[in-house]
């Protein structure tokens, strides 16, 4: 058992996205981000359902073409098979949660 603040875990680097894997089974993974202002994940999909909760900043979440703002403290669902995308309006750290079907 480890106790740790998410949002330490990882920091910013300029002009940059830095991830960082914290868990990895085969339901799914839980991976930190964190986004330099300006920087972000070009728009895709993915085939499970992820869970976006944003450690600090503001992000800009676009989800079936639905732009969105979310801000520290608050999460957003993205829907398996749904394009989207996460871009930071300001530097921004997020914990995305991927849970397989």
């Amino acid at each position: 058992m480890q106790i740790a603040k998410l949002i330490d875990l990882i920091d910013y680097q300029d002009g940059s996205v830095v991830s960082k894997e914290i868990m990895k089974k085969d339901a799914g993974t839980v991976t930190l981000f964190a986004f330099d202002q300006g920087q972000g994940l070009s728009e895709h999909t993915a085939p499970f359902d992820a869970l976006v909760q944003v450690l600090d900043g503001v992000a800009a979440v676009r989800i079936s073409g639905q732009p969105y703002s979310v801000k520290q403290g608050e999460m957003v669902i993205m829907p398996a098979n749904q394009p989207h995308s996460v871009n930071a309006e300001q530097k921004f750290k997020m914990l995305l949660v991927l849970l397989k079907k």
